[in-house]
């Protein structure tokens, strides 16, 4: 059964607003909901999520009362397990079965359109919901592909969903075979095994990949996409999105957490923290300006033990000051094989490091004078809070849409260096801390570059920017579609 917040007006303009439930996706998108709110208040809007998600939601409904709420219940799927629909406590490997396990929600979804008295006139879906595209064609209103990826990731992803691509030898030596993507700017190579994982996983006959196929499709469909990026930052492959989907209703609105926003922000966005934020800011007040490390591998990636020991080992023997969040595992990993810190390194850095359990204030980490450097997986909402924070990065991609990212950051902006690959690797203790002191040197190339961008930023996000710009252009189409 449905349950509905609020009330709606016939004849306005009416938009439901459908994240998916893990943080690097649900969380940007709630950005953008909170940045559009903002800026469009006659706007109705209703947000969908199933009911363990909705605590997520708390920030943006408080900033905005007027936002409604549609909670449908989880749709059931044999691979997951009671509660890892929560955001909070989802694994990378869940997502090829919550994908397909969220189209269950079409048909109450479809029924709840049609009971409504004044039902939405426009549907933003996040990206992995492409077959909400074939419900608005049922519904004859528009479906918009909201993407958290960059535009350069989703250049990638686009295109291997519309050529098929597949390997010359599909066995375990053929993980190597390059494919490279010569339509698009600078002419990307990558072997098999940094592809989408939900592309190969098609490719080599997952039953559940159908449906995820279908849904990329539907975002080909769609009739626009937006994009959590900015033209400054990518134009080349703004510009090839347009060109590829053939119109030009591609909205670099981007970053989606606005400049202006509090500094510090809502903590509690991905849960509980060993220290406090307030903590965490009094520590950095006492260090030197662009002296600290940062280092975080995001909502998702907790590293194995043996990892665990050479980051320790490099940041000891480095002599850096750092703060470092450390993840802590869930029910995917296997017990005490991951999230270790070792024994003994948190009392012999005391005093120049700083080691957090759980979600960290990440906006106020990043914007604050002390931190120099940033050490990240690569995931695209870490990287736009970088540049905001005008803070260069070193490079360590996992998986999925991080290897590009990664080229991205380090080959193309040159705000960043790589230091490791893999969610397998092992880095070399001496080597990160040969990175660490080098990163923290004044004048390096990445710091002027990370700069530009940060200016870039601003400019994007200002009433005349290209960011607010395609924002308003966005809310133009949606009015215009309001029958």
């Amino acid at each position: 059964m449905a349950t509905m917040t609020g009330s709606t007006t016939a004849g306005t303009t009416h938009i439901l607003v459908f994240p998916f439930p893990a943080l690097g996706h649900m969380i940007p998108l709630l950005d953008f909901t909170h940045q559009i709110a903002s800026q469009t208040p006659d706007l109705t809007i209703t947000i969908l999520a199933t009911p363990k998600n909705l605590s997520l939601l708390n920030p943006l409904l408080s900033a905005h009362p007027s936002i409604h709420t549609l909670l449908l219940p989880f749709p059931p799927h044999p691979a997951i397990s009671d509660g890892v629909e929560n955001a909070k406590d989802m694994a990378p490997g869940t997502y090829r079965f919550m994908i397909p396990a969220m189209a269950g929600l079409r048909e109450p979804l479809t029924q709840w359109f049609r009971d409504h008295p004044s039902p939405p006139t426009a549907i933003i879906s996040d990206m992995f919901f492409g077959w909400t595209y074939h419900l608005s064609v049922d519904l004859g209103i528009p479906q918009i592909t909201f993407s958290p990826s960059s535009a350069y990731a989703l250049a990638l992803v686009q295109s291997l969903w519309r050529d098929m691509p597949k390997r010359r030898h599909p066995d375990p030596d053929g993980q190597n075979e390059v494919f490279s993507f010569p339509e698009i700017a600078n002419c990307p190579k990558y072997p098999w095994w940094k592809l989408s994982p939900l592309y190969r996983s098609y490719v080599e006959g997952d039953p559940d990949s159908e449906i995820v196929r279908n849904s990329f499709l539907g975002n080909r469909a769609s009739s626009g996409l937006i994009v959590n990026s900015f033209s400054e930052l990518e134009s080349v492959y703004v510009d090839h999105l347009k060109k590829d989907l053939g119109h030009d209703r591609v909205w670099a609105v981007g970053p989606a957490r606005l400049q202006s926003d509090n500094p510090t922000g809502p903590t509690e966005r991905g849960g509980s923290s060993s220290v406090s934020a307030n903590h965490i800011l009094s520590w950095l007040d006492k260090c030197g300006d662009r002296k600290v490390v940062y280092v975080c591998f995001g909502s998702e990636v907790v590293l194995r033990n043996d990892q665990m020991e050479e980051l320790a080992k490099g940041l000891e023997t480095s002599g850096v000051h750092f703060v470092w969040s450390v993840k802590r595992p869930n029910g995917s990993h296997v017990e005490g094989d991951y999230g270790k810190v070792p024994f003994g390194f948190e009392d012999r850095v005391a005093e120049r490091g700083l080691v957090i359990r759980g979600w960290a204030p990440q906006v106020a980490i990043m914007r604050h004078r002390a931190v120099g450097v940033f050490l990240t997986h690569c995931g695209w909402n870490s990287i736009l809070e970088a540049i905001v924070g005008g803070v260069p990065m070193l490079a360590w991609p996992m998986q999925a849409d991080q290897y590009a990212n990664a080229t991205l950051l380090v080959d193309h902006l040159e705000v960043g260096n790589k230091v490791c690959e893999g969610n397998q690797t092992v880095p070399d203790s001496a080597e990160l801390a040969r990175a660490f002191a080098k990163s923290l040197v004044e004048n390096r190339v990445e710091r002027q570059r990370i700069e530009e961008l940060r200016e870039a930023t601003i400019r994007a996000t200002r009433e005349s920017g290209s960011s607010t710009k395609d924002l308003e252009s966005l809310v133009a189409y949606l009015k215009e579609t309001t029958f």
